[in-house]
């Protein structure tokens, strides 16, 4: 989630207040950080993923699920019995913004050898034994992007869908101020209560997140929820959407990350541009949420969502009103797609409008920045901060860098570009953020294992998927929508290989640069982005197969990498269900489903129960995963029910 500072949170009045020293400070740490390792080279590559996890808790005797408050003291227990113990223990355990959630990452970054592929798996399982292992009877672990319950509110004043039950304050003071998310669902750290507040006052108004829903034979048309206690959210709904007006409702959504650490900035800058293209491609891949706040949704992927869920532009940002109290039209929240590549190569398809702040690009440049990264970070500083410490007002800018990522971790984008930390044998580093989290160890593996795969290939042949960034933006919008994986038609590049530098059959030579960009690009399908098209596009997979053959891999490692590629290979072809079109199937042919989009709580406790079960391997489940899955169940399962 970001700097996890502690101390005293002041309000947004006093935090404004201090917003240009904290910018201009950033800044200043910023330039000690890249003077000091601009020239570092020679670092060895090294990874790790994040996946963040749900608390869940199963009444079997009414059928119902409810999520868990009690990640504090789950993390608590992980980090004293793990780490605090064991230094060297190969998990680690980090707060979410949920109280409800955890996020667990291995205990040291994977290395370079072929071999780690195969202990990414064998970690994902000891992070979910771990946990599993202290929660109590009929609690569990569970991997799913976001919570479908019926009983987030669907209307005001309705059961709460927490364990213990707490109901939603929108009148009183208060974090969200939410009429269906209530504050205590928020994770206790100072951080996350004051970001929430802190992005409801700057805005001006709460968060407005508005889904579409799905037209079913018997939702109503036009589907319309009154809020007759609440002129706000009268106001803010739209007719078939399903409304949402928290924080939690984005942030509160599990995902699956990967960091990479390159050998130096210019690789690190290669690989950011690079990932940012296939970004939309694997989301739309891994989607895994097509239902909120009890109803079925006509989206696929949580990132609109959780892009909405922190948007804390004002109405003059927004361009809704005259620039008056502020500095800038901003197009797009603080969550959403990169806005630049940074790379040379990427320069000429930087074709989107880039808000800058003026002063601190000159600043960049006169301390000898090049123009691609300065107007990067000029860009994310237009930011104000969200959260300070009263504490954390005044530092040491040569050895310390929190003001500087007070800035950078709240701008979430599609890829972070990541400066080594201030006195540390860290290298630079770029985190791969658009993923959802699977049902599965083994999917999530796959996902994971699949992109980084894939950074080995773009860095061994020298590819290149650039392609001007508005059509990846175009592409990012697509990614979301129901079943783009397989109806959706996404920009890609035709040739990705650099001047014959690739060794896989059906890559053409590379065009010369000064050819148009519109001929360098055409719509495809993802199963022609990740299987190939004769004639058309050689395909992500044959190239990761052709990259597998001429690399000395030990028998055991293979054949797990073939095991992975083999799913993203049959998602991509539909021959396998995302998991998001697995849960639609599952609500469309549970009996009391009435063809109205809405999910009861019966319902919702089936599919969770269902996701539960295939998560530790206590049934099957051949049309989300094939004849890939290894069958080797958990120990200490605590959630199976003979109803």
């Amino acid at each position: 989630m970001g700097l996890l500072s502690q101390g005293s949170p002041l309000s947004w009045e006093e935090t404004k207040r201090h917003a240009d020293h904290v910018r201009r400070h950033g800044i200043l740490q910023f330039l000690h950080i890249y003077h000091a390792v601009k020239d570092r080279h020679k670092d060895v590559l090294k990874w790790g993923d994040e996946v963040e996890y749900m608390l869940v808790s199963f009444d079997h005797e009414n059928k119902k699920v409810r999520l868990v408050l009690s990640g504090e003291k789950v993390l608590e227990t992980l980090q004293e019995k793990g780490e605090r113990t064991n230094p060297n223990h190969p998990t680690l355990w980090r707060p979410e913004y949920g109280s409800y959630m955890i996020e667990g990452t291995p205990g040291q970054p994977y290395g370079g050898t072929m071999s780690e592929f195969n202990t990414v798996e064998a970690n994902m399982r000891k992070r979910r034994k771990e946990a599993t292992s202290i929660l109590e009877e009929n609690q569990a672990l569970c991997t799913i992007t976001s919570f479908p319950s019926s009983s987030i509110c669907c209307r005001l004043g309705c059961p709460g869908f927490t364990l213990p039950e707490v109901k939603p304050n929108p009148v009183e003071g208060g974090a969200s101020k939410s009429l269906f998310f209530p504050d205590e669902a928020i994770n206790k750290h100072p951080r996350f209560s004051t970001l929430t507040r802190n992005i409801r006052h700057r805005r001006g108004e709460k968060v407005v997140i508005n889904v579409p829903i799905f037209k079913d034979k018997n939702t109503p048309s036009p589907f319309i929820e009154t809020f007759p206690e609440d002129d706000e959210a009268s106001r803010a709904s739209k007719p078939d959407h399903i409304y949402m007006d928290a924080m939690g409702f984005g942030m509160g959504n599990c995902c699956l990350q990967v960091t990479f650490q390159a050998c130096s900035i210019s690789e690190a800058r290669y690989l950011y541009d690079q990932l940012a293209t296939i970004c939309p491609i694997v989301m739309a891949l891994s989607a895994a949420s097509p239902f909120y706040r009890g109803y079925v949704s006509d989206i696929d992927c949580r990132w609109g969502v959780i892009s909405a869920s922190v948007d804390d532009r004002t109405r003059e940002e927004r361009g809704l009103e005259p620039l008056k109290n502020n500095n800038y039209r901003i197009s797009k929240s603080r969550y959403d797609s990169i806005d630049s590549y940074l790379s040379k190569c990427g320069e000429k398809y930087n074709d989107i409008d880039l808000t800058i702040d003026k002063e601190i690009y000159e600043q960049l440049l006169q301390e000898g920045i090049d123009h691609l990264l300065a107007q990067h970070v000029a860009h994310l500083f237009i930011r104000d901060p969200l959260t300070l410490f009263e504490e954390k007002i005044h530092l040491d800018d040569a050895n310390e860098s929190d003001h500087f990522e007070n800035i950078q971790s709240t701008n979430w984008q599609t890829m972070r570009f990541k400066p080594p930390p201030p006195n540390s044998d860290i290298g630079w580093r770029v985190e791969f953020r658009p993923m959802e989290v699977q049902l599965t160890d083994f999917e999530n593996s796959a996902y994971v294992v699949f992109v980084v795969l894939l950074t080995r290939v773009i860095l061994s042949y020298k590819l290149d998927f650039l392609i001007p960034l508005s059509k990846v933006d175009e592409n990012m919008k697509v990614a979301q929508k129901r079943d783009a994986v397989l109806q959706g038609m996404f920009y890609f590049r035709k040739d990705i290989c650099k001047g014959g530098n690739a060794v896989v059959d059906g890559c053409g030579k590379a065009q010369n640069s000064m050819e148009l960009a519109a001929e360098e690009y055409t719509l495809m399908s993802i199963d022609t982005i990740i299987n190939g098209k004769e004639g058309v596009f050689p395909g992500l997979i044959p190239i990761l197969n052709s990259y597998l053959e001429n690399m000395e891999v030990d028998v055991d490692t293979r054949c797990s990498i073939l095991n992975y590629l083999k799913l993203i290979k049959k998602r991509a072809s539909g021959e396998l269900m995302t998991v998001a079109r697995w849960m639609r199937e599952f609500i469309a042919n549970h009996p009391d489903y009435k063809q109205d989009s809405v999910i009861t709580d019966k319902m919702n406790y089936s599919l969770i129960l269902k996701c539960n079960q295939i998560a530790n391997e206590l049934c099957e489940c051949p049309e989300l995963l094939g004849s890939a899955f290894r069958k080797v169940k958990y120990s200490g399962n605590k959630t199976d029910s003979s109803n």
